[in-house]
């Protein structure tokens, strides 16, 4: 393999691979967040979400 062609595929595999790294980083803060918890764990009701517009 040529040693410009190394270099560009070192390049190309650390840009996807820290592109990946930061999707799953935001994925795994902001879901939890945005749910109110994990997926999967048990959750006390809330006393303000028994009510609707309506």
């Amino acid at each position: 393999m040529d040693a410009s062609l190394k270099f560009v595929v070192k390049q190309w595999v650390g840009a996807v691979a820290t592109t990946l790294v930061l999707v799953i980083c935001v994925a795994f803060l902001s879901i939890p967040y945005s749910l109110g918890g994990h997926p999967g764990e048990a959750r006390v009701p809330d006393a303000n979400s028994e009510w609707h517009m309506s």
